[in-house]
């Protein structure tokens, strides 16, 4: 199991992005999508999760800005960020969690994408 996250970079407040992160590999379900940011010097925080057959949502600090949503065919999901502000500046990273093949759980982590908002 494999993502590959991308579309980040520099971007001016106001703008907007799309993060893309693409699954690879074989399992046997997937139950939850997500997307998780990290700021400097800050923790790890949860920004947008998609829970396989039930709702998605996002965090308050992100709510009616961000929106997170699939395509099932192409093994994607996507983060579409608008009216970007300085303190998003993170690097982000996708999180596929799920059940392998053999029935065995697995969390499966993109290698992060930066996004620095700044004029």
């Amino acid at each position: 199991v494999q993502l590959q996250a991308s579309g980040g970079g520099l971007v001016q407040p106001g703008r907007s992005l799309r993060l893309s992160c693409a699954f690879s590999g074989s399992v046997a379900t997937i139950n939850v999508m997500a997307w998780h940011r990290q700021a400097p010097g800050k923790q790890r925080e949860l920004v947008a999760q998609i829970i396989v057959g039930g709702t998605s949502n996002c965090a308050d600090s992100v709510k009616g800005r961000f929106t997170i949503s699939r395509d099932n065919a192409k093994k994607t999901v996507y983060l579409r960020m608008n009216n970007l502000k300085p303190e998003d500046t993170a690097v982000y990273y996708c999180n596929f969690l799920g059940m392998g093949n053999s029935g065995e759980p697995f969390a499966s982590w993109g290698q992060g994408t930066l996004v620095t908002v700044s004029s």
